[in-house]
């Protein structure tokens, strides 16, 4: 029974599950967009809009008090491998692109198999205020 697990183990060891999942989350804010297999990108999609919410936190929150905004900056760069240019971007670019929107931050299109084995391919990508 799998009752209360939470997350997909993507046939790999724990370090290297994390390693995979940030390298994942640091290209979508990076890109913008990945092109990735629909399982990595469903173990992703949870992760980077938790870390926009805490973004858009952040900020409301470093208006009122800024250590609780620099606090927040240093959770993400924490879960961001302490890049500096990404948690920039995240926190001046695209949390207050969604400061009005109250989730859904990504969007997941299929591209149909990929050519060697057949994994089912998506299109994750950050949804444009339009």
């Amino acid at each position: 029974m799998r009752h209360r697990v939470a997350g997909k183990k993507l046939n790999r060891s724990a370090g290297h599950r994390t390693a995979l999942r940030r390298n994942l989350v640091r290209a979508l804010f990076q890109h913008e967009q990945i092109r990735t297999t629909r399982a990595k990108a469903e173990a992703i999609r949870g992760q980077a809009e938790k870390l926009i919410t805490l973004a858009k936190r952040g900020l409301v929150a470093a208006e009122e008090d800024p250590t609780r905004g620099v606090h927040a900056r240093r959770l993400a760069a924490s879960r961001l491998n302490n890049d500096r240019t990404l948690v920039k971007k995240l926190f001046d670019e695209i949390a207050p692109r969604y400061a009005e929107r109250p989730g859904g931050y990504t969007r997941m299109l299929k591209l149909g198999p990929r050519k060697g084995d057949a994994a089912p391919m998506v299109l994750l990508e950050l949804v444009s205020e339009e």
